[in-house]
């Protein structure tokens, strides 16, 4: 068990030396790994209420802390950690001087976190650590729960305006179906107080811009459809305002006007992108405010209390703010440094309390991103912190959005990175995402695009149906379609990239993780022709195996992996380990054996089937790893071992020698 005493700061700042990395590189060069396996100074920062100082979060190798630094000489003052696999899911200024951080739990690098319900406090000076949700006794953010299942969950909703002290959170029982109360918590002492009970189970809450609770999203059984409810006040009546299984659609609450009158819904659409549609919860009236053509709303904006919504951000071959009154005053700020900073994203993350500064993150598809402190008043920006600041936004290639029809017409949107300065047609690895369902490639900063690019290879992801993004009848086009059209998409866009001479026909690999690398060795034995190689990084391949472990977590899960992968009886057909027989291609598989998402019997079944039909296949096992191996020797030896596969069989570059860690074979 770590302590948040037991750190040593000098580690972190050491950390955050910068350095420099080269942009892409000839296909006959090495790849120094080196800039891709470093590890950034921070992630997400927060600005104080009174500007004093920043909350930021730090990634570990295999954690994530939190730490307090001084605005004025940015000198860290304290700092908050939990044990391996510990992650901080996010952290909020409760007042001047106290954080409060919900924790989550994450076992691998390209494991989802998953929220623990735990929440705890810290003064900016590290006193008076508070558990304020969890069981843990001892100060600092600790070890993430392993108990029982009669223990609570909590999460942060909003602070409490009239008092400094005291936050209002949501509070459920850990249990298959959780009733939803919402409490009024004091950050010092812990003590709860309730305030409401949400009708909808699991719910979603949230307040308008006095603080008061109005809105609450849920389930209210094991039928997976959004139940909304409103109430016109804190002490009010709740009354259901929509329900999918009735409605053919769900709604779901984002924020009120500043008014409080006003609620903004995103509202499902039979065709298409989700819209925000402005409800007046006085006369009922309904108008849509904001849709995109392309894209559902990918990040919503705040004014500067932090409760009034104001707009959205939509994201296709780059991220475009829109805002529901271009004249008002954060909306104008935004369109300042938008200007200032062409090409790239803003991103408001936290104002101080009088709303003069604020911070902002600015980014795109070649920069993870820096952080300035803006003034509004004087209209001016200062650099505070950087991201990845080893990297040459210059040098790095670009990633430009694309847009092809699948087979039955479809349109698919994807990403293409290519090698600065190639000749086309070049080598390309088709990498499909994880998830796979609501999850989507973005316009961001992708270090695999990124390595593999300056190996010289072309990168294509795709967002085949069943992603997230591109509204409610796209996701659910990929409904038990898992080995399917799901896949079909994915063939489609190789052809695509194929035909445009993108990509040379006997030079092509699908690499991907999780159900990517589903995706890869189905890939290889739906179309054996296709691919040069697979990769299957964390994957799973035996979708019976899957849906009878999901199963027993509760009976909505059951429901839930049954509406969207298929009926058991159905999935050894769409299962790589019994089409072993129809794989051409040599396969390259890794797996961790502490994975609990994707079990590394998975990956084990699929090289003994493998080997059984006499296909060629190699592995990397690590037995200390779980979803995506933590450790930089581990993940050193992982992309070494990548790229000398890809070179072998699709030509491109391979890794500098760094000396090899070597896993189970």
């Amino acid at each position: 068990m770590e302590s948040w005493k037991g750190w040593v700061l000098a580690a972190l700042i050491g950390s955050m030396a910068p350095a420099f990395a080269q942009g892409g590189a000839q296909a006959d060069a090495q790849v120094d790994l080196a800039p891709y396996l470093r590890r950034d100074g921070f992630e997400s920062i927060k600005i104080s209420p009174d500007g004093k100082h920043y909350a930021a979060t730090v990634p570990l190798e295999d954690r994530t802390v939190l730490v307090i630094v001084r605005r004025s000489d940015k000198q860290f003052l304290s700092k908050a950690a939990g044990v391996k696999d510990s992650v901080i899911a996010d952290f909020w200024w409760a007042n001047d001087e106290r954080v409060v951080v919900a924790m989550a739990e994450r076992m691998g690098s390209r494991d989802q976190p998953y929220r623990t319900g735990e929440l705890h406090a810290i003064d900016i000076n590290g006193a008076r650590v508070k558990v304020l949700v969890g069981k843990q006794p001892e100060p600092g953010l600790v070890a993430t729960y392993g108990g029982s299942d009669d223990r609570e969950y909590a999460d942060f909703i909003d602070r409490v305006p009239e008092d400094p002290r005291s936050i209002l959170v949501g509070v459920s029982e850990i249990s298959a179906n959780p009733q939803t109360r919402v409490e009024k918590l004091d950050v010092y002492t812990g003590r709860r107080t309730l305030v409401t009970t949400a009708p909808p189970r699991r719910a979603t809450l949230v307040t308008d811009p006095r603080g008061q609770v109005r809105l609450a999203e849920g389930k209210r059984g094991d039928d997976n459809y959004s139940k909304l409810y409103h109430r016109e006040s804190a002490t009010g009546e709740w009354a259901l305002v929509n329900d999918e299984a009735t409605s053919g659609h769900y709604e779901w609450p984002l924020g009120f006007s500043a008014d409080g009158v006003t609620a903004y819904l995103r509202v499902s659409q039979p065709k298409g992108p989700d819209a925000i549609v402005a409800w007046n919860t006085h006369t009922g009236e309904r108008k849509e405010v904001l849709r995109d053509a392309d894209v559902d709303p990918y990040a919503l904006l705040f004014d500067r209390d932090g409760r009034t919504l104001i707009g959205a951000q939509y994201m296709s071959g780059g991220v475009r703010s829109r805002f529901f009154d271009e004249a008002g005053d954060t909306a104008r700020a935004y369109r300042r440094l938008e200007k200032a900073f062409p090409g790239s994203t803003v991103s408001i993350d936290s104002f101080t309390r009088d709303g003069r500064i604020a911070l902002a993150q600015v980014w795109n598809d070649r920069a993870k991103g820096d952080y300035y402190l803006y003034d509004t008043q004087t209209r001016s920006a200062e650099g505070v912190f950087a991201q990845q600041q080893w990297f040459n936004p210059e040098a790095m290639p670009a990633s430009r959005e694309v847009t092809l029809q699948a087979r039955d017409g479809l349109v698919l949107r994807g990403y293409l990175t290519l090698p600065r300065n190639a000749a086309q047609p070049m080598p390309m690895v088709v990498m499909p995402h994880g998830g796979p369902f609501g999850i989507f490639d973005q316009w961001q900063f992708d270090g695999d695009s990124q390595m593999l690019a300056e190996a010289g290879y072309a990168v294509l992801r795709v967002n085949y149906r069943g992603s997230g993004n591109y509204g409610w009848s796209f996701r659910q086009a990929g409904a038990r379609e898992w080995g399917g059209t799901m896949q079909d998409d994915l063939t489609d866009a190789t052809q695509w990239a194929v035909a445009q001479n993108i990509a040379d026909p006997e030079r092509i690999c699908i690499y991907g993780g999780s159900y990517g690398g589903y995706a890869a060795l189905m890939g290889v034995a739906k179309e054996p022709d296709l691919y040069r190689c697979a990769v299957g990084y964390v994957g799973v391949y035996d979708l019976e195996a899957m849906h009878r472990d999901d199963s027993r977590v509760t009976r909505w899960v059951r429901e839930y992996v049954t509406d969207w992968v298929g009926e058991r009886d159905d999935l050894a057909a769409r299962s790589p380990t019994t089409m072993a027989q129809r794989i051409k291609a040599p396969v390259l598989l890794a797996a961790g054996g502490q994975d609990t998402r994707a079990p590394i019997a998975h990956s084990k079944k699929m090289e003994r089937a493998l080997r059984t039909a006499g296909k060629p296949v190699e592995t990397l096992y690590f037995t200390t790893e779980g979803h995506g191996f933590y450790t930089e020797e581990h993940r050193r030896e992982f992309y070494t071992r990548l790229l000398d596969f890809l070179a072998r069989h699709i030509g491109g570059a391979r890794a500098k020698d760094s000396g090899e860690v070597q896993g189970t074979q």
